[in-house]
């Protein structure tokens, strides 16, 4: 998203890229981060309402935010590579309506993308909009299983 902020089009689908979930994977993040049963030991998980071992929300929502960073530098390097400058994002104001939809099991593979849903001028810092994206991830049969609104500060072309 190396465009600037007059140039987003609300409406717009960006993909960010894909993630395979592996067993061992899910494992190492849960010890790390969130280790419920469901998450890092195959038999108890079988006895819980997800029914087999199953990658932590927050994993989801960490692989989302690692392909946004490789996406984003992906792009700015294009940009300076073709001689362009490309749009700064800032911080992010905050998001609403995070949802795990469905459970993230071993093998899955997540596709992680967002859809612009608005954007406006700011009324604070004119160099800056302020743009909110639908944040998700849909699994290889084209369920969403996550998602979120979040709104970041983007860079307005200089004047």
């Amino acid at each position: 998203m190396t465009a600037f902020f007059e140039d987003v089009e609300v409406g717009s689908e960006v993909v960010f890229g894909d993630f395979t979930f592996e067993r061992e994977h899910i494992k190492a993040f849960a010890r790390r981060y969130d280790p419920q049963r469901f998450h890092i030991d195959e038999e108890a998980a079988k006895e819980t309402h997800f029914g087999a071992l199953c990658a932590s929300g927050w994993q989801t929502a960490a692989i989302w935010m690692k392909l946004v960073v490789a996406y984003n530098e992906r792009n700015a390097k294009a940009a300076a590579d073709a001689g362009r400058s490309s749009a700064r994002l800032g911080p992010s104001p905050g998001f609403t309506d995070l949802k795990w939809l469905k459970p993230v099991y071993p093998g899955d593979t997540l596709t992680y993308g967002c859809t612009i849903a608005g954007k406006r001028e700011s009324a604070s810092r004119p160099e800056w909009g302020l743009v909110t994206q639908h944040n998700w991830a849909n699994n290889q049969n084209g369920e969403r299983v996550f998602e979120f609104v979040a709104t970041v500060f983007w860079e307005r072309k200089p004047r």
